[in-house]
């Protein structure tokens, strides 16, 4: 009898050794599942928030692994022309100025602009071929403007359109347009009459 109690003692044993192990088990996968949402937190930084740091945002985007520098330049009302000489007036402030590839770790082409507030007026968008290494042309260049009125207000689309650049030096008129005091696009007022930024001066 004494071998029988013996054997059935190291059954138990065994039991609660393997009960030990699969509670350990079930925990580790609970925490792995738990913590999954958290393994990868760059894609959720890449996809945004849908919030930006400005009023009148105005991007500009050409074909990636294009080495070539193309620039955005706009003027707010009242306010000097900004873009690659002259990064900051009252108004706008250029965020990302691409120099195609060169100092570049990304092969994405893009540059954008952010305005503080949005005064009533005419704005203006100008986008300049200024450098190309071996590429041909005409150069694709998408242009949007989105407006966010207040902080906490969502950022809507405003305008968008493609244009081409033909040679370099080349500086067009992507949009002018102009807004109210409330943010909102002046109906009728969206042409694109060429307009020089790159040498003008505020008016």
């Amino acid at each position: 009898m004494g071998g029988l109690d013996l054997f059935n003692n190291d059954d138990d044993g065994g039991t609660v050794f393997r009960d030990v192990i699969m509670l350990a088990l079930a925990g580790f996968v609970a925490i792995v599942l738990l913590l999954l949402p958290f393994i990868n937190p760059e894609a959720k930084l890449a996809q945004g928030d849908g919030k930006t740091p400005g009023n009148v945002v105005v991007e500009i985007q050409w074909p990636d692994n294009l080495d070539a520098d193309v620039d955005l330049w706009v003027q707010a009302p009242s306010d000097v022309p900004v873009g690659y000489s002259n990064k900051g007036g009252q108004i706008f402030n250029l965020l990302r100025d691409d120099l195609g590839k060169v100092s570049d770790i990304t092969d994405l082409n893009y540059e954008m602009s952010y305005s503080r507030g949005v005064p009533a007026g005419e704005y203006t968008v100008n986008v300049h071929m200024y450098r190309g290494v071996s590429i041909s042309y005409p150069v694709p260049v998408k242009v949007v403007v989105s407006v966010k009125e207040a902080p906490k207000a969502e950022t809507r689309q405003l305008l968008t359109t493609n244009v081409e650049l033909r040679r370099e030096n080349q500086e067009l008129t992507a949009f002018r347009f102009r807004l109210d005091d409330k943010g909102q696009l002046v109906p009728g007022s969206v042409h694109s009459l060429f307009r020089e930024l790159r040498t003008a001066r505020a008016g």
